[in-house]
């Protein structure tokens, strides 16, 4: 008698290990549901509904997971109410189990103790299929990994080729310098002249050739490519030889009107002429309009052209990550695996591919680098987002992608260091301009930006 209850409790056993075999730990007749935030919006909210729905419909349905859509907001909003949520304030929201998250709100949420070792979930053969550098981001400067990499981006160089076309048939301008700074403002400051000559009785009504949509990012990466730091023990290196080659960069340049002072994106500029190329996010493609609209009213079709990031000479080809990945929260044992479940299968090839390949965004594995992503890029060789991909495929290979650090203060550092450069150059800029009228052009830049760098650099950073 106790031989058959142990073979059939053995029966039952063995029953059960088979009916779960593959399945992990869950069930898919009671499926647990997660909850998902994020910032997609527009074609990527499309996209990632899309991917949502096939997921519950098939891993999903068999695995017993569901993946619910909670809240949506851009970055910003996003990190404010997460950082609620983990406040456990009276009245704070549930926080989610998955949500979009960048590393300046990672670190927060880090110290809490709120957020999953992604390592606990991966093997190391699943995370060597990713590309190094994004998933290094998402260890934020420690060994353990917080934020998975699901769409990232860089920064290229926009040029508007029908402007720039015009200018090199005319000043013998070509579009290979413009891989380096360098070659840019040797490129600006003819743009100035050719357009100042077209109006002889209005003179220095030169126009900008270029603008950096982020000079921040452009004086960290310009660092990098010069060998050192521009971020170090959480404050700006602005002692270093290097900066000196940063500011020669822009300021100049900016004062003499061949560089842009402006402080919204790049496409404004762009598609209202005003300049003719810039360096910008590659997410930001979709926003460059494929006509400029002059100042006058009258439009004319705009060929953009997207050029790899410009490299300083001498320098290394470095060029920015940017993106936030996905965070998984403390929770349980089920939980924590079906929000890998779910990661695994939204990185992998195909997924991964459909969600970002119609927009500036880059995909994450160095599979679809080199296979997939490299044939939708060529049948979409007619839009910009086509010659975008063309793009940062050429960088994947060619360039490292730059990890910046990360630490709380660093937005704020970020946020003064923008604001006053622009600020300093705009001064002597008008400043300039008004001595021009009694000085020759040395003359007035000699004064108008006597000690400008030094009471930069000295203040208070």
């Amino acid at each position: 008698m106790k031989s058959k209850i142990y073979l059939l409790i053995l029966a039952g056993l063995l029953a059960a290990m088979l009916a779960g075999c593959g399945k992990g730990p869950l069930d898919p007749k009671n499926p647990i549901t997660l909850t998902l935030w994020h910032t997609y919006d527009q074609q990527m909210k499309a996209s990632m509904d899309d991917l949502i729905d096939e997921f519950n419909g098939t891993i999903g349905e068999r695995e017993g997971i569901v993946i619910e859509t909670g809240f949506v907001a851009v970055a910003s909003d996003l990190h404010e109410k997460l950082l609620t949520a983990a406040s456990g304030a009276p009245g704070s929201p549930k926080l989610p189990d998955i949500a979009v998250v960048y590393p300046r709100a990672a670190v927060t949420l880090a110290e809490k103790g709120l957020l999953l070792d992604l390592g606990e979930q991966f093997s190391e053969t699943e995370l060597s299929g990713y590309v190094p550098a994004f998933l290094e981001e998402g260890k934020m400067g420690g060994g353990i990994l917080y934020i998975l990499p699901i769409a990232k981006s860089t920064d290229v160089l926009y040029v508007n080729i029908t402007i720039f076309d015009r200018l090199s048939k005319d000043m013998g301008v070509t579009l290979s310098q413009l891989a380096t700074f360098e070659g840019i403002l040797d490129a600006a400051e003819k743009y100035y002249a050719w357009t100042d000559a077209k109006t002889p009785d209005v003179p220095n009504d030169g126009k900008a050739f270029f603008y950096p949509d982020e000079p921040f990012n452009n004086a960290m990466i310009g660092f990098r490519q010069l060998g050192d730091d521009f971020v170090t023990d959480q404050a700006l290196n602005l002692s270093s030889p290097v900066f000196q080659r940063i500011w020669d960069s822009y300021y100049p340049d900016a004062v003499k009107g061949y560089i842009a002072v402006f402080d919204k994106y790049a496409n404004y500029l762009i598609q209202t002429g005003e300049i003719v190329c810039a360096t910008s996010s590659s997410a930001g493609v979709t926003f460059y309009s494929d006509t400029v609209t002059y100042a006058d009213n009258t439009k004319e079709e705009a060929v953009l052209a997207v050029l790899p990031y410009p490299v300083f000479e001498d320098g290394e080809k470095i060029a920015m990550q940017r993106g936030g990945g996905m965070c998984v929260f403390k929770s349980d044992t089920k939980k924590e695996y079906a929000a890998s479940v779910f990661l695994k299968w939204l990185t992998e090839l195909e997924q991964n591919l459909r969600f970002t390949s119609r927009t500036g965004y880059m995909p994450v594995t160095i599979a679809a680098f080199e296979d997939l992503m490299a044939r939708d890029a060529a049948s979409a060789a007619n839009d910009n987002v086509g010659k975008l991909l063309k793009t940062v495929i050429d960088m994947q290979r060619e360039y490292t992608f730059y990890v910046p650090p990360v630490f709380n203060g660093l937005e704020e550092l970020q946020k003064r260091y923008k604001e006053d450069l622009l600020k300093t150059a705009g001064d002597s800029r008008r400043e300039y301009l008004e001595l021009l009228g009694a000085a020759d052009p040395d003359a007035a830049y000699e004064a108008a930006s006597r000690g400008a760098m030094e009471r930069f650099a000295s203040g208070g950073r």
